[in-house]
């Protein structure tokens, strides 16, 4: 009987050996908030608690396991104080995770992550059970003052630093970033030539002009190229997100100088007879100089009304008698398409005003009269008369 096996060796052998710092596949067979007992095809059940499944100590293991799943775990104890396997989830994770990153770090992979938490210093996100913190200097290529819109967010960024004996590894995403622009960068300058009409979006505004992100390069929009009329304030007309379609008035380098004067909209193309010599306009006050004021026609069209221009009596300076936003009625007296020039006058208009006035007098004057002898009508000159009497009386 001593070659014989006993049933317990005989059902020992039916189980497989295992050992400890061994990865196996077990199957829960009943879990609760603290622990789970997983069925691990040893003569022995494993025990996975909460401590080795997360660092979380409030989660409760019931909403993340169920009976009849399958995992794999790790074997740290092979029977503990109760004759039961001692596993863990975590620490599998951890190793797995721990590889992956090394790979990465190795490979220059770029990996994809949300953003678990922000912290004062920069963001944090979690890789196959690995954390890895991504300094606020790394997270853009541009400064970030509030990283809170991150938080939940998918990135990507590559691994720049490994140090597993110190739980030490840095993200970074701003190369990833500044990699991708300068691509994007030389796709557009390779095919952007001067006058081209193309679509941007409003990045920045100051007062001098709007910067306009053309994907992959900036373009700026000057003041003095935002309208054909006169811009006080670029804050009051355009607004950061904003759609524009623009005009490529200049290249330097990688400075790119953008417009929204489209040629085919210039106010000036039939300027010359819109506003010739002779006719009568009426404008709005844009803007006063000590020497004149500067009217507006239309967008784009300014003339100048001198200030000896303004009226018969002497004026020392436009703000005396006009303000900024008036109305004024006024005639052209002088229009240089070249310069671009038009030259009004108040006083010229008062005078032909006056000059027709007489004239309308002079002709209510002269009347028809009749003769009484022969029914014949005599149509007389009353001037003539006037004239020939005062040369008679001379």
């Amino acid at each position: 009987m001593s070659e014989e096996q006993t049933f317990e060796q005989m059902l020992d052998a039916s189980f497989k050996t295992i050992h400890t710092g061994e990865v196996v596949e077990g199957s829960v067979i009943d879990v609760k908030p603290e622990e789970a007992i997983l069925n691990i095809n040893y003569k022995s059940d494993g025990v996975l608690t909460r401590q080795e499944y997360s660092n979380d100590n409030n989660l409760d293991l019931t909403t993340k396991l169920h009976i009849g799943d399958k995992m794999e775990v790790k074997v740290i104890k092979v029977n503990d104080s109760e004759g039961q396997v001692v596993l863990s989830y975590k620490r599998l994770a951890l190793e797995r995770g721990n590889k992956r990153i090394e790979d990465a770090y190795n490979n220059h992979e770029v990996l994809k992550a949300v953003v678990t938490q922000v912290l004062s210093g920069g963001i944090c996100v979690v890789v196959e059970g690995v954390r890895v913190f991504i300094p606020a200097s790394l997270v853009s290529d541009t400064y970030e003052k509030d990283l809170n819109k991150y938080l939940g967010q998918e990135i990507e960024f590559v691994i720049t630093e490994y140090n597993p004996k110190r739980r030490r590894y840095i993200g970074d995403r701003k190369q990833l970033l500044i990699g991708r622009k300068e691509e994007m960068q030389k796709e557009l300058f390779d095919r952007l030539t001067v006058g081209d009409v193309v679509e941007g979006t409003v990045k920045n505004i100051t007062d001098f002009g709007a910067f306009v992100d053309l994907g992959g390069a900036d373009g700026l929009l000057h003041i003095s190229e935002m309208s054909w009329g006169r811009v006080e304030n670029p804050r009051k007309v355009f607004k950061v997100g904003q759609k524009l379609r623009v005009l490529v008035k200049e290249i330097n380098g990688k400075k790119i100088a953008l417009s929204l004067k489209f040629p085919d909209e210039n106010p000036w193309i039939d300027a010359d007879q819109k506003y010739a010599v002779g006719k009568v306009v009426t404008g709005r006050v844009a803007r006063m100089a000590d020497f004149g004021a500067f009217v507006e026609l239309e967008p784009g069209i300014d003339a100048l009304l001198h200030v000896s221009q303004i009226s018969r009596e002497h004026i020392e300076k436009p703000s005396d008698v006009l303000k900024v936003g008036d109305e004024v009625t006024a005639k052209i007296v002088d229009f240089n398409p070249e310069s671009q020039k038009i030259s009004l006058s108040i006083k010229a208009l008062k005078a032909d005003e006056e000059r027709a006035k007489r004239e309308a007098e002079e002709s209510a004057e002269t009347k028809t009269a009749y003769t009484s002898g022969d029914d014949e009508a005599v149509t007389v000159d009353i001037d003539a008369m006037i004239r020939n009497q005062k040369d008679k009386d001379e």
